[in-house]
Order: structure tokens, then sequence, then C-alpha cells
């Protein structure tokens, strides 16, 4: 099979290169915008244009940024090819790149890419709806250089606690507080960031009660459980029919 990886020099990227190379992949062509900072194979089609790396892969990885994402949909909704994005930050339109393409070729689209944190979102969806009457508060923590907050996975996660309940994230969501806030509503689910040294990732949802509370956690120890996830359900999708996935289509939860 013949990968395509869309920031390439990038943190997760970097690793997907690795691991594709321990694992005697073919890296047929990568994407990623300045200097050239690690060695690729010698067939490896290096480019800065999403059209050209399209014409040489089987399937796209995507770690990028949401202007390069942005870039390989419009691409490929001329040139189908199975997507994989795992870029965080996107904007409406670009989510909505996302579902125009799923018309024309399987793309999954997944903002965290670990099996830890897709188990952890369904028990997110359990615990919210059976604990109605708890409290949410979500607390995300990433490294010093996480350009955007809260973080993917952390809304990914906030979404599913909102619509267990039948609520509308954007109703109820809180990002901040400071001053005289009043005291806390009842739907209300709140979710803070935290940045700091080369934190990879870690996800806390609380849910809290008078008398009790539990709190479910996620760390992420190294960036090479989303590398791996992401190369794992790349060789699933292109084995699918046109459609938009998420990672619990591909591991089968």
């Amino acid at each position: 099979m013949k990968f395509g990886i869309v920031g390439a020099t990038g943190r997760v990227g970097m690793l997907l290169v690795k691991i594709l190379k321990e694992q005697n992949e073919n890296i047929a062509a990568v994407m990623f915008q300045g200097k050239q900072t690690i060695e690729f194979p010698p067939q490896t089609i290096i480019t800065n244009d999403a059209e050209e790396l399209l014409k040489h892969c089987d399937v796209a990885i995507d770690f990028s940024s949401p202007i390069a994402t942005q870039s390989l949909l419009e691409a490929a909704l001329n040139n189908p090819k199975p997507l994989v994005i795992a870029t965080t930050g996107l904007n409406e339109h670009q989510k909505n790149l996302i579902l125009q393409a799923s018309q024309k070729m399987p793309v999954l689209y997944a903002t965290n890419m670990s099996l830890g944190i897709a188990i952890l979102n369904k028990l997110v969806n359990l615990v919210s709806e059976k604990l109605r009457d708890f409290d949410i508060e979500i607390v995300e923590q990433h490294h010093r250089y996480k350009v955007d907050a809260p973080s993917g996975t952390a809304l990914t996660l906030a979404e599913t606690a909102a619509k267990a309940r039948g609520l509308e994230l954007k109703d109820v969501m809180v990002t901040g507080r400071s001053g005289h806030v009043g005291a806390r509503s009842k739907d209300e689910i709140g979710v803070f960031a935290l940045r700091g040294g080369d934190i990879v990732g870690r996800h806390t949802v609380g849910f809290y009660n008078e008398g009790e509370f539990l709190e479910l956690n996620h760390t992420a120890t190294s960036r090479e459980t989303f590398a791996r996830g992401a190369i794992k359900v790349a060789k699933w999708l292109v084995n699918q029919e046109k459609g938009l996935y998420s990672i619990n289509d591909a591991l089968g939860l």
C-alpha cells in the first residue's frame, strides 16, 4: 500500500515516517511546508502540493494544520483517495469540506487517534447519561507549543457528554471563569485548557455530585500512540466504501 503523509515534518508526521520505515511500508509521497528536517526513502515524492501527493498514494494521513488540511480536501474532491484526517482546530468551512469529501471517498476524521481515548469517549457517553444529575468538568493538558484550545479531543469528549444528555454543546459549554460569575448552572459543561512543558496529552472528565465524584483520566506518554493508531485505521480505511467514518468504526467499538 502506498502511503501519503501530510505534515510529514511535524511532531507526529516524523513519527509516521519512522514507524512506516520500521514496518517496511511504502512511503510514496510526503507533503510539508518549510525546510526538510528528516530523511525520506529515495523513492518518496516530496512536495508542498496536495494534488501531487494524491497522485502517488493509495491513502493519505494528515497531521498538519487547518490550512494544509483544507488544501488536501479541496484537491481530493477532484482526485478522490481515502483520507485519514487528524488535524485539530478546524473551522466550520473545513469541517464542511470533510463532509463533502466523504460523499466521494472514505474519510476518517478523529481528533485523537489513540485506542484509549476511543474507549474513554464511550465511557463518557455511558456515564453522562446514567449520572444525569452530576456536574461535568473537563480539563485537558498539553505542551506549551499547542496552538488550539481547548484541544480537539476535549471538545469531542464534551460533545459526547452533551449529546448523551440531549444537549447542544454550544449552549452549555463554559471555557473560562473569572470574577463574580455566580453559581454553576445545572447543565453547564466546563472545558479548560492547561499548557506547559512537554506534556504529550492528558484529559480528565470529571462527574461531580454531593458526597461523591467520578473522574475518568487518559494520559498519552508518547506521540507514537497517535502515529500507530493512524496507520492502523488507514489500513482499514482503504477497504471501505465512500462515507464519513470515526475511529470507533475502525476499531469496531
